[in-house]
């Protein structure tokens, strides 16, 4: 077996655990940080059910950023329904060929939108970077790793559609490269150098995922200014820290 194989089985076993403990720990602490206040953003629903709904929304269409800025908005929903595709295109690499989990999915359909959504995403990437050095009051804000996330997933959705439409890497033995790497039966690595370089940003990519503002992904689902219910003059609000402080007084008493 190559060094490259070992190397870079090795190296995706490593980013691995660091990406799934390192998200794991962020959500952990996402969930214990006290809401001392009721801020939702208004309007917001009146009722638990309502809060479901937008959240729905804000994950599915970005209703909040739709409402900000409609250019924003639209490169960052073209990136992220492209890396969608990019998701689902990706599956056959772990995922068996005769696995139940296609059963209801058109392969074919599958993968020629994701091999094209490459562009679709790219074209949201640069929109996306280009609105931070155009738009004067993002630059003020914008920070050196802003712009080096973005680079980085411009360099992977690029390397990506270059082993499509540049130079064509064996698919069939990299498949059987990270079935192995599911399986713990490890296979040759392809040494093509583009196949090399996108494997190694994606691996970058896992690592700084969990101290990076990607994490907004699973933040979102614990931010309070989006999943609050807005009833604070129907019922009073307490966070988990002062309810016990009102208890222990009422005890005291």
């Amino acid at each position: 077996m190559s060094a490259v194989t070992v190397i870079y089985a090795l190296l995706f076993y490593a980013a691995t655990a660091i990406l799934v403990i390192g998200v794991a720990r962020k959500i952990f602490i996402y969930a214990r940080t006290p809401q001392p206040l009721k801020i939702p953003t208004t309007p917001a629903p009146v009722t638990r059910a309502g809060v479901w709904l937008r959240m729905l929304r804000e994950v599915t269409v970005f209703e909040s950023l739709f409402k900000a800025n409609k250019w924003t908005w639209l490169f960052g929903f073209l990136f992220h329904f492209a890396l969608l595709l990019a998701f689902f295109r990706h599956l056959r690499y772990i995922v068996p060929s005769d696995s139940i989990f296609w059963m209801p999915i058109n392969l074919e359909l599958v993968q020629t939108a994701g091999k094209y959504g490459a562009f679709a995403m790219l074209a949201g990437l640069l929109g996306l970077i280009g609105r931070r050095i155009v738009v004067d009051r993002v630059r003020y804000i914008s920070s050196p790793s802003d712009y080096l996330m973005l680079l980085l997933l411009i360099a992977i959705a690029g390397s990506g559609a270059a082993m499509s439409f540049v130079k064509h890497t064996d698919i069939v033995a990299l498949k059987s490269f990270l079935l192995g790497l599911v399986y713990f039966n490890w296979q040759p690595l392809p040494a093509d150098p583009i196949l090399l370089i996108h494997l190694s940003l994606v691996i970058l990519l896992m690592v700084i995922f969990p101290v990076s503002k990607l994490l907004h992904a699973p933040g979102v689902f614990f931010s309070p200014t989006r999943n609050q219910v807005d009833n604070p003059r129907e019922k009073r609000w307490t966070a988990g820290w002062s309810a016990k402080i009102d208890n222990s007084k009422a005890g005291a008493g």
